[in-house]
């Protein structure tokens, strides 16, 4: 507990409630854990703390499961992965240096813009081109350093095209593995990752496994026109509350 001596009771509660909540949104989704996570621990901790704390939970999660995801990804992700890499560093040394109300809500507009994503029509399963691809990358890596969120330019790469589901939800994970990672790594870089934000992300990470668990459950069970309308309702419900109470504070 030492670790994280620098939480309060209040700010573990609320991150464990939030935790669960976005891990079972990811399992049956197969995304929405940082962008339903991220907002809300950016309202008890600092944006930076909230998205390192993230970053930790999201790894502890992808690698859980990396077989499946190397195994079912689509071949895109990979490229996707790579500029994520090389992006992520810059977008967290503009968060570092963004005053906290502004922060959280950017934020909390990058969380309102997945909502709006996952609205947009479906595509063909064609893979995009190299111009979208490459803009996918790049965008979703800023984001991960900035906002903890690399899914609103991912989730409608592939949850907006006519592809399996399984596929989709491996390209999207693997995606958010590597971006957890980029983000820890860029972290340790510019001197903002300490240990207690990797000790509370361990701690919110039980809690993770089973409400990514129950999400996994209930994906099997749900029809893709109820699984589109649940996850709209969800990002768009917790985008508008962060905003919401950001606008009255």
């Amino acid at each position: 507990m030492d670790l994280i001596a620098g939480f309060t009771v209040l700010q573990i509660a609320v991150a464990l409630a939030t935790a669960f909540a976005a891990a079972f949104v990811r399992g049956l989704a197969g995304f929405g854990l940082a962008i339903l996570l991220v907002p809300v621990l950016a309202l008890a901790l600092t944006p930076v703390e909230a998205v390192l704390v993230t970053n930790t939970v999201a790894l502890l999660m992808g690698l859980s499961e990396i077989r499946r995801l190397v195994r079912d990804a689509e071949r895109s992700a990979w490229a996707i992965c790579g500029l994520v890499l090389l992006a992520t560093a810059p977008g967290l040394i503009v968060l570092a240096a963004t005053p906290a109300p502004v922060a959280r809500l950017a934020i909390a507009l990058v969380a309102l813009s997945a909502f709006v994503a996952i609205l947009l029509p479906t595509r063909p399963a064609d893979v995009p081109g190299r111009t979208t691809t490459l803009l996918t990358g790049l965008s979703s890596g800023l984001l991960t350093g900035f906002a903890g969120m690399p899914g609103p330019p991912v989730v409608p790469y592939y949850v907006g095209r006519h592809i399996p589901r399984a596929t989709a939800k491996a390209s999207m994970i693997l995606i958010f593995t590597v971006a957890a990672l980029a983000g820890l790594g860029s972290g340790v870089a510019i001197g903002v990752l300490y240990w207690r934000q990797i000790a509370l992300g361990a701690l919110l990470y039980p809690l993770v496994l089973l409400g990514n668990w129950a999400g996994h459950k209930a994906s099997g069970r749900v029809g893709d026109r109820a699984w589109r309308l649940f996850v709209a309702f969800v990002l768009g419900a917790a985008a508008l509350a962060a905003l919401a109470k950001l606008l009255q504070g």
